[in-house]
């Protein structure tokens, strides 16, 4: 046996041994959404012993004495499942987090499991209604706008749902950009009870100014497949700031002013419209459209100048398809971004007749 056999040998042998028992979970943290004032709530982790040899777990510790565990104390075959439960007493009102920390001859370090909630002295149910439907979810709404946010800002949208179906979820936000993120709560929602999605949205994360739109969908269960009827359409719209701007600049700055404040589509028997709005500079300084951009499909606009000088104008044209319109879900609107301190962000809405 040569020297390359035996080096390529012992790699493998190097890498069976260091996965010779591995812990894998379904889930690593379990939310249990609001929870009753000295009622005990018990979660469930779905685990499994992804290794080639068998797993025995050492110990169990959890971050603070109102949490308590029950685990396997036997040896756990290669490839099966088992379920750690964790308890935790709910004696303190608010918020929690507790941590769980698996000792095991799987690794040197503890694998974490994580439980956290809000206990709440009274549950008080969402009292509003449930206009849409996303497969066996009920929802309050199927589109989040974060508008008017400046760089640095990090605003959060809440989502009211209701399991409408006949059995039991665990609700899952997919296809989630990397300026947002999604805590469904409580993780695992019973036939006829509520749960929140909290989205929240990194302002840090947006590429450019002005509109950026996304869709995301709900699945049913971590590993659903996406489909239009679990779409969840969300708009961020990111303004300049102005306010390291000294009171001089302020005073010379551009103003913008707009001929219509919105537009009626009148088609009549008109398969497309265009419809005219003179934008005007009545500042002291140039003023600059640096964004133009449309909130749905059905639209086109032009514009003859993007740099507007004082006292100077300028036209706006936008086309409208009568067609596409009518089968839109979003409302049609016309975004500008400026210049001008006092409108940084300029809303045209476009009513269909």
């Amino acid at each position: 046996m040569n020297k390359t056999t035996i080096l390529l040998a012992l790699c493998a042998w190097a890498t069976i041994h260091a996965q010779a028992q591995k812990i894998t979970a379904k889930t690593d943290v379990i939310d249990c959404g609001s929870v009753l004032y000295e009622r005990p709530v018990t979660v469930k982790f779905e685990m499994q012993n992804s290794g080639f040899a068998p797993l025995t777990i050492k110990t169990i510790k959890t971050s603070c004495g109102c949490t308590s565990v029950e685990y396997p104390h036997s040896a756990i075959p290669a490839g099966d499942g088992f379920t750690i439960s964790a308890t935790y007493d709910a004696r303190q009102l608010g918020h929690f987090m507790k941590d769980v920390g698996i000792y095991s001859n799987a690794s040197d370090k503890p694998y974490y499991l994580s439980i956290r909630g809000i206990v709440v002295e009274e549950l008080v149910d969402y009292e509003g209604t449930y206009d849409y439907t996303l497969v066996d979810i009920k929802a309050d709404k199927n589109d989040i706008e974060f508008d008017d946010v400046t760089r640095g800002d990090m605003p959060m949208e809440k989502i009211h749902i209701l399991n409408a179906g006949a059995k039991s979820i665990t609700p899952t936000v997919m296809h989630l950009p990397e300026y947002l993120n999604a805590i469904v709560s409580p993780t695992t929602i019973a036939p006829g009870r509520q749960g929140t999605i909290s989205i929240s949205l990194d302002s840090r994360k947006l590429r450019d100014y002005g509109l950026t739109q996304t869709s995301i969908f709900l699945g049913m269960f971590p590993g659903d497949k996406v489909a239009p009827e679990k779409e969840i359409t969300v708009s961020a719209v990111l303004l300049p700031s102005f306010t390291q701007y000294t009171e001089s600049q302020l005073e010379n700055a551009p103003e913008i002013l707009l001929s219509r404040e919105y537009v009626d589509l009148d088609f009549g028997k008109k398969s497309k419209k265009t419809e005219l709005v003179s934008i005007s500079n009545v500042g002291k300084s140039p003023l600059d459209i640096n964004s133009l951009q449309l909130s749905t499909a059905g639209l086109k606009v032009k514009l003859d100048k993007r740099h507007i000088k004082p006292h100077e104008t300028t036209m706006l044209r936008i086309t409208a398809d009568a067609k596409v319109l009518r089968n839109v879900r979003t409302k049609p609107r016309v975004l500008m971004i400026t210049n001008a301190p006092g409108a940084p962000k300029l809303v045209i809405p476009l009513n269909v007749k």
